[in-house]
């Protein structure tokens, strides 16, 4: 008794030091951890390492495709000018910003091409590692099966029976074969170990996936290359208008940086007839909505003519170039006379169509610099087919010349075109000039249906003769069409491989007869159980000999 309440109060006196100890100490202070700065180089190693993930590449390739669509949208003004001066003179302010940040030339923009350098950049740096690791797992055996093949996506277990094995040993061996040969026809890769069986298939998923890759960079690559040693230009052709390849006669003309605009490959192209259909039969936003657009054309290259249809999306080749249909429109033929009666300007003039105007309501300008006396100028609006809306106001109700109408205003005054300023054919700077005016000294309005004559109040006249079609073509040089055409096939070809050829994993083990088949996807693959079982069926029952049994077809 004395000796356990000597015990007793032994160990009462320590637990009390204990909690006597425990009171007296001070709080616990927390310590903080002082994380290492990046730097400067750090941050430029994350910031690499981030530009070349697939995923940065990803998230590239489709800001470049957003990117583009400003140049679906709006005019570009390596292709059709024309169009950009009039959408800068109806906009204004809004144009003029549109114009600062390169909206009217997207794809020869700062900020298109360095989105176009961070992609390709982040491709070589995806493509080299991944096509490192890919070729060392190929080389290399597929690996060998985990302890645990219960744990797999894909797994059955069964008890092998071979009827012509001695021992079961040979049993054993005998299924393996027989794995080894059903995993070897369904395209696997064998590794054969004393007790299992580790087979791989699908390397060509990866294969692919970097065929795609690589194909995308040929073909950014391609595309910045024939940039470089190609040529592209634009001309508006009239009807019955033969066009010579000569930098001369092209209304704009961008050579790449590398390109000898004096190597101009040497042919003609004339315009022998254009026709337009649209659609008069349709209801709603379907009504007057284009049909064809038919070009006949005839080329003379190396002494040889011939005639051609050029259509949309059907360009002519001659000369090696391609010549595309970009657009079209009316030409209306006008002869203004001076005050002596003397002819001082004849001919089509080109008039712009408004792109949101179904009637094909088109604007242009007519300069006449060589009258007697002062120089004249006129602004006017075509009407295809004329017509009037609940207002009273004139306007083209569908695009098809069935009412030809021609509306103008003349100034008087210098067009200044001896000032040695650059000035648009489709714009007339009226600020040295003066409008005309009737006998009421009211703004002159010119109105002219097909084959009337109006006089002008300088005792001049102007006459509407008649209308002629027109159309605009991009003639363009690219000596890397076919490299593109490979690359576009091999980027179908990867993708599809990526996309179909499952990438998986088999192990086939057995131990005395009790065997277990297990499958593991890489990446996603619902076949997973579905191959299991059927390999599990095959060994189960094994193919049986022709010669017992008689062909596949039969059996």
């Amino acid at each position: 008794m004395a000796g356990s309440t000597e015990g007793s109060e032994k160990t009462q006196s320590k637990s009390g030091a204990k909690t006597t100890a425990k009171q007296g100490d001070k709080p616990a202070v927390k310590s903080t951890v002082n994380q290492p700065q990046l730097g400067f180089i750090g941050m430029c190693r994350w910031a690499w390492t981030q530009l070349t993930t697939m995923r940065v590449a990803l998230i590239l390739l489709l800001i470049l495709a957003l990117a583009s669509i400003p140049g679906s949208l709006l005019p570009q003004r390596i292709q059709d000018p024309g169009r950009v001066n009039t959408f800068l003179e109806n906009n204004g302010a809004w144009g003029q910003f549109l114009d600062t940040i390169q909206m009217f030339d997207v794809y020869s923009s700062v900020w298109f091409s360095a989105i176009y350098l961070l992609l390709m950049i982040s491709l070589i740096g995806c493509i080299i590692p991944r096509t490192k690791q890919h070729w060392k797992a190929m080389r290399s055996s597929p690996p060998k099966a985990p302890r645990r093949l219960s744990r797999m996506p894909g797994y059955a277990a069964f008890t092998s029976a071979q009827a012509d094995a001695e021992t079961r040993e040979d049993a054993d061996e005998a299924f393996l074969d027989a794995a080894e040969a059903r995993l070897k026809k369904s395209g696997y890769r064998i590794n054969r170990q004393s007790d299992h069986i580790a087979a791989e298939r699908g390397y060509l998923r990866e294969t692919g996936n970097l065929v795609f890759h690589i194909a995308l960079l040929m073909a950014t690559l391609t595309m910045a290359i024939g940039s470089l040693f190609g040529y592209e230009g634009q001309r508006i052709l009239v009807e019955g208008e033969t066009f010579s390849n000569s930098l001369v006669s092209y209304d704009s003309f961008e050579p790449g940086s590398y390109y000898d605009a004096d190597n101009l490959p040497d042919f003609r192209l004339k315009l022998d007839s254009f026709t337009s259909t649209f659609d008069d039969q349709a209801a709603g936003n379907q009504f007057g909505q284009p049909r064809t657009f038919d070009a006949k054309v005839t080329t003379t290259a190396d002494g040889k003519t011939e005639s051609h249809v050029l259509k949309v999306n059907e360009p002519v080749r001659v000369g090696g170039v391609g010549v595309y249909l970009t657009g079209n429109g009316y030409a209306p033929e006008v002869t203004v006379r001076d005050a002596k009666g003397d002819i001082v300007q004849s001919g089509p003039q080109v008039f712009i169509p408004d792109g949101g105007d179904p009637g094909y309501t088109s604007e242009g300008v007519i300069k006449v610099p060589d009258s007697a006396g002062t120089q004249m100028g006129f602004v006017g609006v075509f009407l295809p087919t004329a017509a009037q809306n609940e207002d009273g106001e004139l306007i083209s109700s569908f695009a098809e010349l069935r009412n030809p109408y021609l509306v103008m205003s003349g100034y008087t005054g210098d067009l200044g075109l001896d000032s040695g300023v650059p000035q648009s054919v489709y714009s007339l700077d009226a600020e040295n000039m003066t409008e005309m005016t009737d006998e009421s000294g009211n703004p002159l309005v010119i109105q002219l249906a097909e084959g009337e004559t109006q006089k002008l109040p300088n005792g001049g006249s102007v006459t509407f003769d008649g209308v002629k079609k027109y159309i605009a073509v991009d003639i363009s040089q690219d000596p890397t069409q076919a490299l593109m055409l490979i690359s576009a096939i091999l980027v179908l070809a990867g993708l599809g491989l990526s996309l179909f050829i499952p990438r998986r994993r088999v192990w086939v083990r057995i131990k005395n007869g009790d065997a277990e088949v297990a499958a593991l996807a890489r990446g996603e693959d619902p076949m997973v159980e579905r191959a299991v079982d059927g390999l599990v069926k095959d060994l189960r029952e094994p193919e049986p000999d022709e010669g017992e049994h008689g062909d596949d077809d039969e059996r």
